[in-house]
């Protein structure tokens, strides 16, 4: 036992030991870090300061080796001044563009050198001025070339007349990306040629636009040429033509877009609003004047005859009244809007594109109001023409003696009225607008009716108001009276015989009833040609086949009650009855004669109405001479022809 407490004892003074020198060991040890921290914070401001002298170290080295190699290239500059006095050649614009650019940065370096400087400024301007001559070279074979025939009207946006060809877009788009990094005044105020270059650049912009826009011309030229000739003869519809005038107009205005926007792309300068919108201005102008002769050209045919080209103002008017908002916006990039913004705020100035001493706007504002009034004259000119028609002095031709007027076609009148009316519906937005700025009924020069109140045929069949439906149908009804009132006045005396006449109001008559397009008719006008369509029927049957009827209305009689035939026997009663034989047949030869010189319904389409009447004529002469046949005695000497064939006859007739 005690050896092993003497053993513990002893491990316990070791531990001790240890213990008082890991003590030590620890102070010595706080010490060092101690003393260390010290230390970092003594070194730390001077490696600090060493990087930042590191960092000046190297930009003063990678400045020397420029100033170096710039001392090196700026040593000879011959090479530089004979490449830009040839002028860029094919595949080697970067070569040219490099000798600009060391120029430049010769100009750069030589600030205490005048006379250096502006020798150095003068190539560069010289080497500005030899690429808008490239510039301007490819511009101009873009711009010409075989023009499209006239007879193509091509509203494709993707293919118009004058589109700059795809071709040359490779070549001329880093020459524009070369000359818009020029130096100009906005990017290098103090650079001695930027003036110079400013003036090259915006002259090769102008001359863009210049040519861009005759080219333009030159394209749509022929057609509008070709729009004014056909508009002229007789044998294209002047509706049609409206039409070819809007979309000619639509032509204009996509190439006009589509020039803006090749403008944009491939202006010299760098675009801005005022830059862009001069040269677009240049551009315009003449397109502007070939719009204005061209419209003017119509306007004059349509002044010297309106009656025939009504419906080429109506339709010109409704095409160039739907394109007026793309008209405007391409008149408002010639402003300094040149975002298609409002355009209204512009319109008061003539700035923009300008012909002869009138905007754009004022050219755009003038045609349709001149193309507006001649619409507005072409309602009450065409009532009164219908009117005129019917006046002697149109009637009856020279010293023609008009009584003797067989006549019993359809007039000119009649299948124009049709026509007018049967075109309305292709243009009717323009028909309807126009008659409501007219007014409802003043149409009829003062014999009108305000709009909101019922028209003079009553109000069955009218709605009241001035929406443009219901003043359409007030005009149109307005149009079929006077027709008809016209038609009456021409099938009396002086103008036709009254058998004839009878012939000639039931044709036209039919002809209009046939042919007036329904769903423009309003149940009082429907009602107006039904009501017609009775009373002219009833004039041909009484002028024509009342005699007959008259020749043949008293029968005779037996007194003693005996059979048909003793009305045959006895006192005058035979004679009687052969003489009404006699005067029928003779009748009707006239009938079958007058209707063999004035034809009746043989219009084409009107076979129904045709077919009505024939039956009509058949049941009422037919059977009312078979009727006096079997009271004459059935077949007796007087009858020369049977009821069968007068049927026949009659038939042959129509």
């Amino acid at each position: 036992m005690d050896d092993e407490t003497a053993e513990i004892e002893l491990l316990q003074q070791n531990l001790n030991k240890t213990r008082q020198i890991s003590k030590r060991m620890t102070s010595i040890l706080d010490s060092f870090d101690t003393r260390i921290a010290k230390l970092e914070k003594s070194i730390l401001p001077l490696y600090t300061a060493s990087q930042i002298l590191n960092r000046r170290r190297g930009n003063i080295d990678k400045t020397l080796e420029k100033i170096d190699d710039v001392a090196t290239r700026e040593e000879d500059l011959s090479a530089e001044e004979s490449l830009i006095l040839r002028g860029p050649q094919p595949g080697q614009l970067h070569l040219y563009k490099e000798a600009v650019e060391k120029l430049n940065a010769n100009i750069a370096f030589k600030a205490g050198e005048s006379a250096e400087i502006a020798k150095i400024a003068d190539l560069v301007e010289t080497g500005a001025k030899r690429l808008v001559q490239l510039y301007t070279k490819i511009v101009a074979e873009g711009s010409s070339g075989p023009t499209p025939t006239p007879d193509r009207l091509n509203t494709s946006l993707l293919s118009l007349p004058s589109t700059f060809p795809p071709t040359l877009l490779p070549t001329l788009t880093p020459i524009v990306k070369f000359l818009r990094g020029m130096p100009v005044p906005a990017t290098h105020p103090s650079h001695p040629a930027a003036q110079g270059i400013a003036r090259t650049l915006m002259d090769a912009q102008r001359g863009f636009a210049d040519m861009r826009g005759s080219w333009s011309v030159k394209c749509l030229d022929a057609q509008g040429k070709r729009l004014v000739v056909r508009a002229g003869t007789s044998e294209v519809d002047p509706l049609q033509t409206g039409r070819e005038f809007g979309e000619w107009v639509e032509v204009i205005l996509g190439t006009a877009d589509e020039e803006y926007r090749l403008l944009q792309t491939l202006a010299p300068l760098t675009p801005t609003s005022s830059s862009i919108a001069s040269s677009f201005a240049l551009f315009l102008s003449p397109l502007l004047r070939l719009f204005n002769s061209v419209l003017s050209s119509l306007v004059a045919l349509m002044k010297k005859n309106l009656q025939r080209y009504s419906f080429l103002a109506l339709s010109a008017y409704e095409s160039l009244l739907s394109q007026q908002q793309a008209f405007e916006l391409v008149l408002s990039y010639t402003t300094d809007l040149g975002t298609g913004g409002s355009f209204a705020s512009s319109t008061s100035t003539k700035g923009g594109a300008v012909v002869g001493d009138k905007s754009g706007n004022e050219i755009l504002k003038e045609g349709l109001t001149t193309l507006r009034s001649l619409c507005l004259r072409s309602f009450p000119e065409f009532l009164a023409d219908i009117k005129l028609a019917a006046l002697p002095s149109a009637v009856g031709k020279g010293g023609v003696n008009v009584n003797l007027d067989v006549s019993t076609k359809v007039l000119d009148l009649t299948v124009e009225t049709v026509k007018y009316i049967s075109k309305i519906p292709e243009v009717e937005g323009a028909v309807s607008a126009a008659l409501l700025a007219l007014g409802d009924g003043n149409w009829k020069m003062g014999e009108g009716i305000q709009v909101g109140q019922k028209s003079k045929a009553g109000g069955d069949g009218f709605e009241d108001g001035g929406s443009d439906n219901v003043v359409l149908e007030h005009f149109i009804h307005d149009v079929i009276q006077t027709t008809l009132t016209s038609l009456q006045t021409i099938s009396r005396p002086p103008s036709r015989r009254p058998a004839f006449g009878a012939i000639f109001l039931l044709n036209n008559v039919t002809y209009l009833r046939a042919f007036l397009p329904s769903t423009l008719l309003s149940p009082s006008t429907t009602e107006l040609l039904q009501s017609n369509f009775r009373t002219a029927k009833a004039g041909y049957f009484d002028s024509n086949f009342t005699p007959l009827m008259q020749a043949i209305s008293d029968a005779p009689s037996s007194s003693s009650g005996g059979g048909p035939t003793s009305s045959l026997v006895g006192g005058g009663k035979s004679g009687q009855v052969k003489d009404k034989f006699a005067r029928f047949y003779e009748l009707f030869e006239e009938v079958v004669e007058r209707h063999r010189v004035g034809r009746l319904l043989d219009e084409e389409g009107v076979g129904r109405e045709r077919k009505v009447v024939e039956e009509e004529v058949v049941g009422i002469v037919v059977e009312s001479f078979r009727r006096f046949c079997v009271k004459a005695g059935g077949k007796g000497k007087n009858i020369k022809k049977t009821p069968d064939d007068i049927e026949a006859e009659i038939r042959s007739l129509f």
